[in-house]
């Protein structure tokens, strides 16, 4: 009889984990641009970011998937390190929602009168195609449907296990609760779904197979499991991702620490709540309540502490290109002193032309991979951003006309900077694409762009200005456009006779066009950077160059 009950719960497992599968996939579907949405507009605080993770692991019901797809956003820029670090927050305490789907759902009532009519609703919107969003919704209730005869299953199996167990029940609830804790963490661990082991969880103590402390130190370690699937997510993500992972797992294990040396206080405070809310009588919904509390604790307890465990984290998994983009000169305290600002600014324009000059040199040279060359242009132009961004802050109060000047110098620098270092990574394509030109007059013509384009790129790298140099500066820009109309005019014959593909062309062109305004932007910065008379220089920046 016992081998029966246990073939019962594994295959009562199953098909919970599918229709779990089935609604988080429908979900993301029906829901998922409105979700990305809220995610990268609602999270401007740690706070307003736990609210957003609150919500979205609501209603997606898989804590694990907006983890995942948290880490996916930070990887790709769309949130920050901190944004991003409140919505992990908040998905622990979001998908405590399942727990009481399960307790006040799942066994008030006879679930296959449910569980069917939703699984028809659902199975008949799949069917029936119509929009991606409508299928989506479709697959998600028949998930829902699922789930509940998945919990069925369940609960029968594990009413089964109890009186096979007869008077040995009470028995696993006593002793060592990390026992129990470990048994949670590997049931999450096994089905990558800490709603799963929760469910379990509810199921074995709604049967009578594990008493109520057991049961409670087994849902932290289900809690505690979902850190693994963030460890596993980001073997190979960014620094940022790497810090949030981290920064998840550290939440989870202070709270269960303190949760486990505080657990015999938070087990008599969720029994006088369920007692005020009278369902001290159902173990399912006094453990999805101490789900929720446990939870609600960690936030309140990790919350306050977000900026100093941010600030520790982001000095983990630092890489070349992260140290890059941050400025080394700009400090918030300085932006209220302009003439200190100016100084500032300058040690880190020369930086960021450093910088510059360095990733156009392996553009041209082609020497870095592209994923390798992308990264350091978007390290380069972070930091021109964060340049920008500091003088908009510097205060305008009793500011001499020759500080306005220097800083609308600094601001019009920057952006060149930040141009030239966006263009590179097309420089680095054009430069691949030579390579592997097989008409000789077109590659021959492409190459002495390039050596143009150095000779500019070396101009602007200069430590120090050596006399002539504003000769040299116009020179090398009259040289580089007239290689560059030569090589435009040799492309457009080569593509006439057919010795180069039409759409080929096109793309070279491009990559042609995007070298030209390269070269323009290092020589006006440079310009700008040298020039001993701010008006003079913003004159001549704005005046038109052959």
């Amino acid at each position: 009889m016992e081998v029966l009950d246990a073939v019962h719960v594994a295959g009562g497992l199953a098909l919970f984990l599918l229709a779990m599968q089935m609604m988080t996939d429908g979900l993301k579907v029906f829901a998922g641009t409105g979700l990305k949405r809220l995610l990268e507009r609602w999270t401007s605080s740690p706070l307003r970011g736990v609210f957003a993770g609150i919500l979205v692991t609501g209603v997606v019901q898989s804590s694990s998937a907006v983890t995942i797809a948290t880490i996916g956003f930070v990887n790709a820029g769309v949130l920050n390190f901190r944004q991003a670090l409140g919505v992990i927050y908040g998905t622990n305490v979001g998908t405590t929602m399942t727990g009481w789907l399960v307790s006040l759902v799942g066994f008030g009532f006879a679930i296959e009168a449910l569980a069917l009519p939703i699984l028809t609703v659902g199975v008949g919107l799949r069917l029936a195609g119509g929009s991606k969003e409508i299928q989506g919704l479709g697959a998600a209730l028949a998930g829902f449907g699922l789930f509940f005869l998945g919990l069925a299953i369940l609960k029968d199996a594990f009413a089964g296990l109890a009186a096979s167990f007869g008077a040995d029940v009470g028995s696993l609830g006593a002793g060592n609760w990390l026992r129990f804790v470990g048994i949670g963490f590997i049931a999450t661990v096994l089905t990558q779904s800490s709603s799963a082991a929760i469910a379990i969880i509810l199921t074995a103590a709604s049967g009578g197979v594990l008493a109520f402390p057991a049961a409670a130190a087994a849902v932290i370690g289900a809690n505690l499991g979902t850190t693994s699937t963030a460890a596993v997510a980001v073997f190979r993500a960014t620094p940022a991702a790497k810090r949030l992972a981290l920064g998840h797992i550290m939440f989870n294990l202070v709270t269960a620490a303190v949760a486990l040396a505080i657990l015999p206080g938070m087990l008599w405070l969720v029994a006088q709540v369920a007692d005020w809310l009278d369902v001290d009588n159902s173990p399912t919904a006094a453990l999805a309540l101490f789900h929720t509390v446990f939870n609600v604790f960690g936030v309140m307890l990790m919350l306050p502490l977000s900026s100093v465990m941010a600030s520790a984290l982001e000095r983990l998994f630092r890489n070349a290109e992260e140290n890059l983009s941050r400025p080394q000169h700009l400090d918030p305290t300085v932006a209220a002193m302009p003439a200190l600002a100016v100084s500032a600014l300058r040690e880190e324009l020369l930086r960021l032309r450093a910088a510059t000059a360095h990733l156009v040199s392996n553009a041209l040279a082609g020497s870095r991979a592209p994923s390798s060359l992308e990264a350091q242009s978007a390290a380069v132009a972070t930091l021109a951003d964060t340049i920008i961004a500091f003088v908009a802050k510097v205060r305008i109060e009793e500011m001499s006309g020759e500080v306005a000047a220097d800083l609308a110098q600094t601001l019009r620098t920057a952006r060149y900077l930040d141009e030239a270092a966006r263009l590179a990574p097309a420089a680095g394509a054009l430069r691949t694409a030579v390579e592997q030109i097989e008409d000789t007059e077109s590659r021959l013509a492409l190459e002495q762009v390039f050596e143009a384009a150095g000779i500019c790129q070396d101009l602007a790298a200069r430590a120090s200005d050596a006399p002539g140099h504003d000769l040299d500066r116009s020179a090398a820009l009259e040289q580089f456009e007239a290689r560059y109309e030569t090589a435009k005019t040799t492309l457009l014959r080569a593509a006439v006779a057919h010795h180069l593909a039409v759409d080929a062309t096109g793309t070279l062109l491009d990559q042609l066009s995007a070298m030209r305004r390269l070269a323009g932007q290092l020589v006006k910065a440079d310009r700008l950077l040298r020039s001993p008379s701010r008006a003079a220089a913003i004159e001549a920046e704005t005046a038109p160059t052959s």
